[in-house]
């Protein structure tokens, strides 16, 4: 099966009533991890590159890494993301490189630091939706800046500031309208990497209840959830038993990212769980083995500690076994489709 557009995955994760995991990935294991765990589950899944992935990575390699994960796994759906795509320019690059979705993050300037416009936002967002769906391609945006409420890291805010720059439930729809996204990004007070809160996440915190604010007011939008890897403890217990220094740390609580896919949510981005696991991995082997040299000893655990985690998730999202029930649509007809509408 060739890649899929994203929209097909979420639609039909909108039809059956359960959340895709969209999983981050740097490396030949990390695709390798990802695919293994949805052949295992039987679930379609997104796999996505950051701008720093790209880059570190390379294009070429990236692309032919995915479409070596497409031939191996026939009857697995598989989407291509660019995650946070910071300018049209990144957006189409991604295009051109086969991505099948991207998200044109415009709640931020193309710095990436600098919170934007509601106007900037909607004219970036709306310039990618048009080149994008001309090709098929799926497009994700954001409304609100994705930082933690408790220290407003992840956009350089204050606390009040992020509190601020949570989605307005009241300005999504017209977002929505305005910009034609198939997919939108709320902003409920997670933010990227381990360092999610201080403390075990509350309604202050975590605020679900802008989500099923939005999700009233627009039942047919995907909404997307950002920074939700759940941070387990004995991942980050491993880590610090082998030599880490990892402080006390938060994550999402499955049970908070279920909540959210009750109400709309239809993609969950986890990247730091599956980090965590594939370090705690290699630190074990080399703490334990300190003549290791040869790669192979510590990254074959490390992609199978990462397979572990994203097994789980998928089978929390809710996403394994429905990997047969996704039909097939090529780009071609999904840019018929935009075309139509």
């Amino acid at each position: 099966m060739p890649l899929v557009p994203m929209r097909v995955l979420l639609d039909h994760a909108a039809e059956h009533g359960y959340g895709v995991g969209a999983f981050n990935v740097n490396n030949m294991e990390q695709i390798q991890a990802i695919m293994q765990a949805a052949a295992e589950t039987e679930s379609p899944v997104i796999v996505q590159a950051s701008r720093g992935a790209r880059s570190y990575t390379n294009d070429a390699y990236l692309r032919h890494l995915m479409l070596a994960a497409a031939e191996l796994n026939p009857r697995i759906p598989i989407a291509m993301h660019q995650d946070h795509g910071n300018s049209p320019a990144t957006c189409l690059s991604a295009v051109a490189q086969g991505f099948t979705s991207v998200m044109m993050d415009g709640s931020l300037t193309e710095d990436g630091k600098t919170p934007s416009s509601y106007e900037y936002n909607v004219r970036v967002t709306r310039e990618v939706v048009k080149a994008a769906h001309a090709k098929g391609v799926t497009v994700e945006a954001e409304l609100g800046c994705l930082g933690g409420i408790e220290d407003g890291h992840g956009a350089g805010l204050s606390a009040e500031a992020a509190l601020a720059h949570l989605t307005d439930p009241a300005q999504a729809g017209q977002f929505v309208a305005d910009t034609g996204c198939d997919a939108l990004a709320v902003a409920i007070g997670t933010s990227h990497g381990a360092y999610k809160f201080k403390r075990k996440p509350t309604g202050d915190v975590l605020r679900m209840d802008v989500i099923e604010d939005i999700h009233r007011r627009l039942p047919d939008t995907h909404l997307v959830m950002h920074g939700s890897s759940s941070v387990p403890e004995e991942l980050v217990a491993i880590i610090n038993r082998f030599g880490g220094k990892m402080p006390e740390t938060y994550g999402v609580p499955l049970a908070e990212i279920r909540r959210g896919i009750q109400h709309g949510v239809r993609k969950i981005n986890v990247d730091t769980d599956n980090r965590l696991a594939m370090t705690g991995a290699i630190r074990k082997v080399l703490h334990e083995n300190p003549g290791a040299f040869d790669p192979r000893d510590y990254l074959k655990p490390a992609r199978a500690a990462m397979v572990d985690v994203v097994r789980e998730r998928m089978v929390a999202f809710g996403q394994a076994g429905q990997a047969g029930g996704v039909p097939v649509v090529s780009l071609d007809e999904m840019a018929r489709r935009y075309g139509g509408r």
